[in-house]
């Protein structure tokens, strides 16, 4: 699955690390920012040696994403919600690096699924050692996850657990699709909520838990992961049709191609049904064989000519919008500006 974020150069000196748009207001507190620096310094480290094994095969797989490189943002998402407390602190760190692991371990099941040839701009894990490797692999990375979460108290471990639990019930409901009488754009948000939106939340949440806070001021930060990761999930599936390839790198209409149900495929089939003409043209293509890349591209034109699109980004808002509300009661902070400016530039981008 993809990461919710967009590398943009800091605007300061003080920042040595390369971060997501919307926090770019961290670089003006020069104190704030070295710290955060320092922080996700320490959990590479610690990450990278997590990783780490004995054995050859098995050492060089484990470290082979994280090695290539990656925009940490949950590990940065952990930091940052700390600071809104108590600091940064040992567990903070090792809840950060377990965090970025659980997401490292989706993405080599994520590439054998889907039969992704690349990551990262390098070849699949499975590509290089097969399957079986790749599967493995993911594995090993998350019972190691899943000790070092541990180590650190009951509530972590629960949460840690739920989550890996939402992780792997969102991509089988979205590998059989809705069932029965099941509503197609409730399974859609349900699938999103649980394959992207659990692990932003926990990132928050833990971050949050293991700096000070108080139960119901840590929901609050769950709540904030949870909204951000859909609404980040909704845009980009919207941008997989919207986006100017040349801008983005992107092909605009793989998911059309692969047959991938997306907000603005399902509002398109709505309005299909409730007599819309327009509509029921634009289905008339993207049900038709989209082998070609003319045939994919006229399907795509109609698809993004159609009111559905911008219905599409109003919902994406809508959960950005959510995700704002759910920290509004926080006291004003430089890190609290940062996480609001971050909800916004989840939507507001074009790859």
């Amino acid at each position: 699955m993809t990461d919710p974020s967009v590398q943009t150069d800091s605007p300061a000196d003080a920042l040595t690390i390369k971060l997501p748009a919307g926090f770019d207001v961290l670089a003006a507190d020069e104190a704030l920012s070295a710290g955060i620096t320092e922080a996700l310094d320490q959990v590479e480290e610690q990450l990278l040696e997590a990783l780490t094994t004995d054995d050859e095969l098995t050492n060089t797989s484990a470290r082979y994403l994280a090695e290539a490189g990656g925009k940490r943002i949950r590990p940065l998402l952990t930091i940052l919600t700390a600071q809104l407390f108590d600091g940064v602190n040992a567990e903070v760190r090792q809840a950060a690096a377990v965090m970025e692991m659980i997401h490292l371990a989706t993405l080599y099941h994520d590439d054998v699924m889907d039969s992704a040839p690349l990551r990262r701009g390098t070849p699949s894990a499975h590509e290089v050692w097969g399957n079986s490797v790749a599967i493995l692999t993911g594995d090993l990375i998350l019972s190691r996850a899943s000790r070092m979460m541990a180590e650190l108290s009951q509530e972590g471990a629960r949460v840690q657990s739920h989550t890996f639990e939402r992780l792997v019930m969102g991509q089988l409901h979205e590998t059989v699709g809705p069932q029965g009488s099941e509503d197609a754009y409730k399974h859609y948000l349900s699938v999103i909520a649980d394959k992207t939106g659990s692990l932003v939340a926990a990132a928050a949440r833990l971050g949050a838990h293991f700096g000070g806070a108080e139960g119901a001021q840590t929901q609050l930060l769950h709540d904030y992961g949870e909204a951000v990761g859909i609404a980040f999930q909704l845009a980009d599936d919207i941008i997989d049709l919207a986006a100017d390839g040349e801008a983005s790198g992107k092909t605009p209409g793989t998911d059309l191609r692969e047959g991938v149900p997306t907000l603005p495929v399902l509002l398109l089939r709505g309005a299909a049904a409730q007599g819309d003409d327009a509509a029921r043209d634009a289905l008339t293509l993207v049900d038709g064989d989209l082998s070609s890349d003319e045939a994919l591209a006229e399907a795509v034109s109609a698809v993004v000519a159609h009111p559905v699109t911008e219905r599409a980004w109003e919902v994406a808002r809508s959960w950005s919008a959510r995700a704002k509300e759910a920290i509004a009661d926080l006291p004003d902070s430089t890190v609290k500006q940062a996480l609001n400016s971050f909800a916004d530039a989840v939507v507001d981008r074009e790859g």
